[in-house]
């Protein structure tokens, strides 16, 4: 249950490792400013499955931690975090109105208030007044606050009219990676975090014959290392054919 409130910083979910693009370049910004001291302390990302908005947040939280452990008293703990899709984790699906919340206790004396997937909060009134009430806790402390969610905060469901207000009075971004340029620029940084050598061709290749999500192509990506690998050869248009093939039969 741990991992789902300990922020799983990986080494490739950070700001240098993040391709940045047309589509995503303001929220990129709008996270250096959260996660500098700038004077802002409240962002909101939203955009389609695999557009990035996991990456930025576990960015902003690498980079906070890291900044929480230049002064004298270094902690070893990560800054807490949870995504909606896991709260059932939590409550084992017993969402009860309770003395003390489950949520707060997460966070307790956290130095940032990271939620992922708002766009699952379930339709339940005490996980929204504990959400309120944590949210309250953080914004008017002046301590950070990132949300993501695949909508932006007026079309949210289940969320309260004051909580949406409230996302609206921060930083708001869109992040979009549907164009090919965009695409072709993640591939690559895929494949060079993978020391994986990808022709500009096989990328095309990709594009005009597999689901064109990140996901979708993260996992195309990933067959043909391991095909490559087993095989002993390397990525080429023959061998990309030969693995889509072999995953349609």
């Amino acid at each position: 249950m741990q991992m789902v409130f300990d922020f799983p910083v990986h080494p490739r979910y950070g700001f240098d490792n993040f391709v940045v693009c047309g589509g995503n370049e303001v929220a990129y910004r709008f996270a250096l400013m959260l996660a500098g001291s700038e004077g802002h302390n409240l962002l909101y990302i939203y955009g389609p499955p695999g557009s990035g908005k996991t990456h930025l947040l576990a960015a902003l939280g690498k980079s906070l931690m890291a900044g929480r452990n230049e002064g004298e008293h270094v902690s070893e703990s990560p800054i807490p975090y949870i995504s909606f899709r896991e709260l059932d984790q939590l409550y084992r699906g017993e969402y009860l109105a309770e003395q003390s919340s489950r949520l707060a206790e997460r966070f307790n004396d956290a130095p940032a208030l990271l939620v992922d997937d708002l766009h699952l909060i379930p339709d339940n009134v005490n996980i929204r007044v504990e959400l309120w009430q944590i949210f309250n806790d953080f914004f008017n402390s002046g301590r950070k606050i990132a949300v993501t969610g695949l909508h932006p905060p007026r079309e949210l469901p289940t969320l309260d009219d004051h909580l949406i207000s409230r996302l609206l009075w921060g930083l708001v971004a869109r992040m979009d990676v549907s164009d090919d340029d965009s695409r072709r620029l993640i591939m690559k940084k895929l494949a060079e975090d993978r020391q994986v050598s990808l022709p500009a061709e096989v990328i095309d290749y990709l594009l005009r014959h597999t689901c064109r999500d990140i996901p979708s192509l993260m996992e195309a990506l990933e067959s043909l290392r391991r095909h490559a690998l087993s095989s002993g050869r390397k990525i080429s248009l023959r061998l990309a054919r030969e693995v889509l093939v072999k995953a349609e039969t």
